[in-house]
């Protein structure tokens, strides 16, 4: 290899590694706790917990993030959050670290499908027992135009384009057949 080749390539792999150091800076910098906006308070058996909230008032079908912190911290505790929809419905995961804040328990990027009174209802284990506590949250109607227009005005422009694709298509196909007849 070349002295000239071998800066090229060394430039190129400068290039792409000072590429990727402005990209993922600042993902790396996030900290969850800046931008809680709401916080609750549930008393969950022994323990207080401080429910915080990336986004107030909640809305249908909008991610946010959840955190959960109990008084004293999460060390040597365990626990499950379960989520009570307005209809009943009910999914339950167990409590673990916020992936960008890891002294804290939470829920990273989630969203609530539904408007209404939803219920997220705590369950904590440790050194002073376990516990049991609920949360009333209300939900309001979904942000923006209803979900079915925002697809149909998303789609529109794909649509479109087949509809082009497929005339040019026809076209052109018609002639490549009748030059090839003749």
């Amino acid at each position: 290899m070349t002295i000239h080749k071998r800066l090229r390539a060394m430039v190129a792999m400068l290039c792409a590694v000072t590429a990727l150091s402005i990209g993922v800076a600042p993902a790396a910098a996030a900290d969850p706790l800046d931008y809680v906006v709401h916080t609750e308070h549930v008393q969950v058996g022994p323990y207080l917990v401080t429910v915080g909230f990336t986004v107030w008032p909640l809305r249908a079908m909008q991610s946010l993030d959840f955190t959960f912190e109990p008084d004293g911290g999460i060390a040597g505790k365990s626990g499950t959050i379960a989520t009570i929809a307005p209809d009943g419905r009910e999914e339950a995961d167990r409590l673990s670290r916020h992936p960008r804040n890891r002294e804290v328990w939470g829920l990273d990027v989630e969203s609530l499908d539904s408007s209404g009174m939803w219920t997220l209802r705590f369950t904590i284990d440790g050194p002073q027992g376990e516990g049991t506590g609920d949360l009333a949250v209300d939900v309001l109607n979904q942000p923006g135009p209803p979900l079915a227009l925002s697809w149909l005005v998303g789609l529109t422009p794909l649509a479109l384009t087949l509809v082009f694709v497929a005339v040019v298509w026809l076209r052109t196909g018609r002639r490549r057949n009748a030059d090839t007849s003749s």
